[in-house]
């Protein structure tokens, strides 16, 4: 399955995957998808808002036990964050029928469409929607880079987005979502190849508009220029210190200037600030004293600065009884210490999820920490201990 997945939206230059909601990439993974289904006997199902699923047993009944994540990328991504949980997912259903297991719910595996928010700007649109926490006339609003809009992007990719919007009969019916994902940080020991989330840090997209005026950059004295460059820059700069002095993060991950012109002063700058932090207070204050910082210097710079919030998810603690119950589990394995339990900075579908239904995930061992990169890496090994992993907590969630 691995070897599948591994070339379907790879860059041939950078190495890293574009595999964005609803474009060729994303259409080669949802047939893969269909096919592992199908292949297995599972009834394959496309919801509403365009995400997957694979069901044994009645998708209708109660109580069902469901497990997967996503397949698509940010810019240059790597080949873990996401397809890692679906390959992961269908491997252990594997195991559990070579087990020759009986379960006694229903059990899915989902595969939850633009989680990465890379085309539109929104993080979990398919999740969001699904649990009511992205409304369908705010969904109908989302464009990307281009102006196309999110329900005109369904119907060129062949789906109707008439019907978008909160399921909450599905969500009802559903005991339990375990996501697997790969580590996103290096905090598990070295002897340690899976762990236990127990929260997600509050987190938030927020879109800068610096408002400059347009001028010649041969002609033009430094005086008499209102640059939205400047000011731009001195918020990145600004935004790093105080994240660093509250123990949060903030990043300037994404920038688009108008006219662009290399002999051209700058009309007008988007920043993108994505920040996080462990608690909603400290969260709060850093984004307004970044916002502070922005307004003060585009006083001094001439040029006019806007702030709007895109995206905003809360601190999310994961079902206490249900992570439990998997460390539990998973203790039994003998892992050194007790399986740990650890929270994450990244945002994830079982985030959203956990205001409507009990969530879980758990993590497996990322060596070198890095993520959101042709370079994010886990072994082969780790991947496998991941995949017993969620067989034996599937085993016990499904079949008792």
């Amino acid at each position: 399955m691995w070897a599948e997945l591994l070339p379907v939206g790879r860059s041939a230059s950078s190495g890293g995957y574009r595999r964005f909601a609803w474009n060729s990439a994303d259409a080669e993974c949802r047939a893969w998808f269909e096919e592992q289904a199908r292949k297995r006997g599972l009834a394959y199902e496309l919801d509403r808002n365009g995400n997957q699923w694979a069901w044994l047993g009645d998708p209708q009944g109660e109580g069902a036990v469901v497990t997967g994540s996503h397949l698509d990328s940010v810019p240059d991504g790597g080949a873990y964050d996401g397809p890692l949980g679906v390959v992961s997912s269908f491997a252990a259903l594997d195991e559990l029928r070579s087990r020759g297991t009986e379960f006694t719910k229903p059990l899915a595996i989902v595969n939850f469409g633009d989680e990465e928010g890379a085309r539109f700007g929104v993080a979990c649109i398919g999740s969001r929607l699904t649990a009511g926490v992205l409304g369908r006339e705010a969904a109908y609003e989302l464009r990307d880079a281009d102006g196309v809009r999110l329900p005109d992007a369904m119907e060129r990719a062949g789906y109707d987005p008439a019907a978008i919007g909160a399921d909450g009969d599905r969500l009802a019916r559903i005991g339990a979502f375990v996501e697997l994902h790969v580590e996103q940080g290096r905090y598990l020991a070295e002897d340690q190849p899976v762990g236990v989330a127990s929260a997600i840090w509050p987190h938030g997209r927020w879109r800068f508009d610096f408002h400059g005026e347009a001028n010649h950059a041969g002609t033009t004295r430094i005086e008499d220029r209102r640059d939205p460059m400047l000011t731009y820059a001195n918020t990145v700069l600004s935004a790093r210190k105080k994240a660093k002095l509250a123990g949060a993060l903030a990043t300037f991950g994404k920038v688009a200037v108008e006219p662009n012109g290399t002999n051209a002063i700058a009309s007008l700058v988007r920043g993108w600030l994505d920040s996080r932090a462990a608690d909603e207070a400290t969260l709060t204050a850093l984004v307004e004293e970044i916002e502070r910082a922005a307004y003060e210097r585009g006083e001094r710079d001439g040029v006019r600065v806007e702030l709007t919030r895109e995206s905003y998810t809360p601190v999310v603690d994961f079902d206490g009884p249900l992570r439990d119950r998997l460390a539990r589990r998973l203790d039994r394995n003998g892992a050194p210490g007790g399986v740990p339990i650890l929270p994450t900075g990244a945002g994830h579908d079982a985030g959203i999820l956990a205001s409507a239904i009990p969530t879980a995930m758990l993590f497996v061992r990322n060596p070198s920490g890095v993520s959101h990169s042709p370079a994010e890496h886990a072994e082969t090994a780790d991947c496998l201990a991941g995949v017993a992993a969620l067989a034996d907590v599937l085993e016990d969630l499904a079949c008792q």
